[in-house]
Protein backbone atom coordinates (compact mmCIF):
# COMPACT_ATOMS: atom_id res chain seq x y z
CA UNK A 1 0.00 0.00 0.00
CA UNK A 2 1.09 3.35 -0.87
CA UNK A 3 0.40 6.20 1.22
CA UNK A 4 -1.95 6.09 4.19
CA UNK A 5 -5.18 4.47 3.82
CA UNK A 6 -8.50 4.72 5.35
CA UNK A 7 -11.03 1.72 4.41
CA UNK A 8 -15.13 1.58 4.96
CA UNK A 9 -16.51 -2.16 5.44
CA UNK A 10 -20.03 -3.07 6.54
CA UNK A 11 -21.28 -6.55 7.89
CA UNK A 12 -24.13 -8.15 8.59
CA UNK A 13 -25.24 -11.30 9.93
CA UNK A 14 -28.18 -13.49 11.08
CA UNK A 15 -28.50 -16.57 12.90
CA UNK A 16 -32.28 -19.04 13.80
CA UNK A 17 -32.69 -19.05 17.65
CA UNK A 18 -33.36 -22.74 18.68
CA UNK A 19 -33.39 -24.63 22.10
CA UNK A 20 -30.43 -26.33 22.90
CA UNK A 21 -27.82 -23.79 22.46
CA UNK A 22 -25.99 -21.06 24.19
CA UNK A 23 -26.49 -17.38 23.48
CA UNK A 24 -22.82 -15.69 22.83
CA UNK A 25 -23.11 -12.31 21.60
CA UNK A 26 -19.74 -10.55 21.27
CA UNK A 27 -18.10 -13.45 23.25
CA UNK A 28 -20.42 -12.78 26.05
CA UNK A 29 -22.76 -15.55 27.30
CA UNK A 30 -26.06 -13.95 28.02
CA UNK A 31 -28.95 -15.53 29.98
CA UNK A 32 -31.81 -16.54 27.86
CA UNK A 33 -34.02 -19.49 26.89
CA UNK A 34 -32.59 -19.99 23.21
CA UNK A 35 -29.49 -19.82 22.01
CA UNK A 36 -27.82 -18.77 18.28
CA UNK A 37 -27.78 -21.87 15.36
CA UNK A 38 -24.64 -21.85 13.61
CA UNK A 39 -21.44 -24.15 12.61
CA UNK A 40 -19.25 -21.78 15.88
CA UNK A 41 -20.70 -20.50 18.19
CA UNK A 42 -23.33 -18.65 16.41
CA UNK A 43 -22.15 -15.46 17.56
CA UNK A 44 -24.18 -12.98 15.11
CA UNK A 45 -22.57 -9.99 16.77
CA UNK A 46 -18.54 -10.89 16.16
CA UNK A 47 -19.77 -12.59 13.31
CA UNK A 48 -21.08 -9.02 12.29
CA UNK A 49 -17.75 -7.32 12.48
CA UNK A 50 -15.34 -10.08 11.20
CA UNK A 51 -17.19 -9.51 7.85
CA UNK A 52 -16.89 -6.24 8.14
CA UNK A 53 -13.22 -5.66 8.83
CA UNK A 54 -12.98 -8.39 6.00
CA UNK A 55 -14.89 -6.42 3.58
CA UNK A 56 -13.13 -3.06 4.50
CA UNK A 57 -9.86 -4.89 3.65
CA UNK A 58 -10.97 -6.83 0.77
CA UNK A 59 -10.60 -10.34 2.05
CA UNK A 60 -14.01 -11.69 1.00
CA UNK A 61 -16.35 -12.56 4.30
CA UNK A 62 -16.32 -15.10 6.83
CA UNK A 63 -18.00 -17.60 5.06
CA UNK A 64 -14.77 -17.48 2.95
CA UNK A 65 -12.44 -17.55 5.45
CA UNK A 66 -13.56 -19.97 7.71
CA UNK A 67 -16.11 -22.54 5.65
CA UNK A 68 -18.86 -24.22 7.55
CA UNK A 69 -17.70 -27.20 5.63
CA UNK A 70 -14.47 -27.21 7.73
CA UNK A 71 -14.94 -29.22 11.25
CA UNK A 72 -12.19 -27.60 12.59
CA UNK A 73 -14.15 -24.41 12.66
CA UNK A 74 -17.00 -26.63 14.70
CA UNK A 75 -18.27 -24.74 17.74
CA UNK A 76 -15.63 -22.77 17.99
CA UNK A 77 -15.29 -19.25 19.93
CA UNK A 78 -16.04 -16.25 17.22
CA UNK A 79 -13.58 -14.10 19.12
CA UNK A 80 -11.17 -16.63 18.40
CA UNK A 81 -11.64 -16.20 14.59
CA UNK A 82 -11.72 -12.19 15.59
CA UNK A 83 -8.18 -12.80 16.69
CA UNK A 84 -7.40 -15.01 12.96
CA UNK A 85 -8.88 -12.35 10.98
CA UNK A 86 -6.98 -9.40 12.97
CA UNK A 87 -3.84 -11.30 11.91
CA UNK A 88 -5.26 -11.24 8.26
CA UNK A 89 -5.43 -7.36 8.54
CA UNK A 90 -1.70 -6.90 9.84
CA UNK A 91 -0.84 -9.21 6.93
CA UNK A 92 -1.77 -6.88 5.08
CA UNK A 93 -0.80 -3.60 6.85
CA UNK A 94 -3.90 -2.58 8.54
CA UNK A 95 -5.16 -1.29 12.13
CA UNK A 96 -8.71 -0.84 13.13
CA UNK A 97 -9.46 2.58 13.26
CA UNK A 98 -12.85 2.20 14.63
CA UNK A 99 -16.22 -0.45 14.87
CA UNK A 100 -19.86 0.65 15.32
CA UNK A 101 -22.36 -2.16 15.78
CA UNK A 102 -26.30 -2.90 16.32
CA UNK A 103 -27.75 -5.83 17.37
CA UNK A 104 -31.51 -6.63 16.49
CA UNK A 105 -33.06 -8.61 19.10
CA UNK A 106 -36.58 -8.58 20.52
CA UNK A 107 -37.17 -9.82 23.93
CA UNK A 108 -33.33 -10.04 25.43
CA UNK A 109 -32.30 -7.22 27.61
CA UNK A 110 -28.68 -6.56 26.60
CA UNK A 111 -27.56 -3.38 28.06
CA UNK A 112 -26.75 -4.95 31.31
CA UNK A 113 -23.81 -7.34 28.95
CA UNK A 114 -22.78 -4.50 26.49
CA UNK A 115 -19.53 -3.30 28.38
CA UNK A 116 -18.56 -6.95 28.13
CA UNK A 117 -19.15 -7.36 24.73
CA UNK A 118 -17.27 -4.36 23.87
CA UNK A 119 -14.36 -4.76 25.83
CA UNK A 120 -14.13 -8.60 24.76
CA UNK A 121 -14.23 -6.95 20.80
CA UNK A 122 -11.82 -4.56 21.45
CA UNK A 123 -8.98 -7.06 23.06
CA UNK A 124 -9.49 -9.06 20.09
CA UNK A 125 -8.94 -5.97 17.72
CA UNK A 126 -6.17 -4.54 20.07
CA UNK A 127 -7.44 -0.95 20.17
CA UNK A 128 -8.76 1.05 23.36
CA UNK A 129 -12.95 0.15 24.00
CA UNK A 130 -13.31 3.67 23.21
CA UNK A 131 -12.82 2.44 19.44
CA UNK A 132 -15.74 -0.01 19.39
CA UNK A 133 -19.75 0.73 19.89
CA UNK A 134 -22.16 -1.63 20.60
CA UNK A 135 -26.41 -1.37 20.06
CA UNK A 136 -28.91 -3.09 20.75
CA UNK A 137 -32.51 -2.47 19.73
CA UNK A 138 -35.65 -4.34 18.56
CA UNK A 139 -37.38 -3.95 15.67
CA UNK A 140 -41.04 -3.47 17.44
CA UNK A 141 -42.02 -7.25 17.12
CA UNK A 142 -41.99 -7.05 13.24
CA UNK A 143 -39.64 -9.30 11.13
CA UNK A 144 -38.62 -12.54 11.96
CA UNK A 145 -36.09 -10.90 14.92
CA UNK A 146 -39.65 -9.54 16.37
CA UNK A 147 -41.39 -12.65 16.54
CA UNK A 148 -37.63 -13.85 17.57
CA UNK A 149 -37.27 -16.57 15.44
CA UNK A 150 -33.27 -15.32 15.03
CA UNK A 151 -31.34 -12.13 15.64
CA UNK A 152 -29.57 -9.98 13.73
CA UNK A 153 -26.37 -7.62 13.59
CA UNK A 154 -25.09 -4.48 11.63
CA UNK A 155 -21.48 -3.34 11.63
CA UNK A 156 -19.52 -0.81 10.37
CA UNK A 157 -15.64 -0.38 10.56
CA UNK A 158 -13.24 2.49 9.52
CA UNK A 159 -9.51 0.53 8.69
CA UNK A 160 -6.02 2.53 8.56
CA UNK A 161 -2.85 1.64 7.29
Amino acid sequence: MEGNTVRSGHGYDVHRLVKGRKLILGGVEVPHHLGLLGHSDADVLTHAVMDALLGAAGLWDIGHAFPDTDDSFKDISSLVLLERVMAMLKEKGYRVGNVDCTLLAQNTKLAPYIPQMRDNLARCMEVEPDRVNVKATTEEGLGFTGREEGMAAHAVCILEN
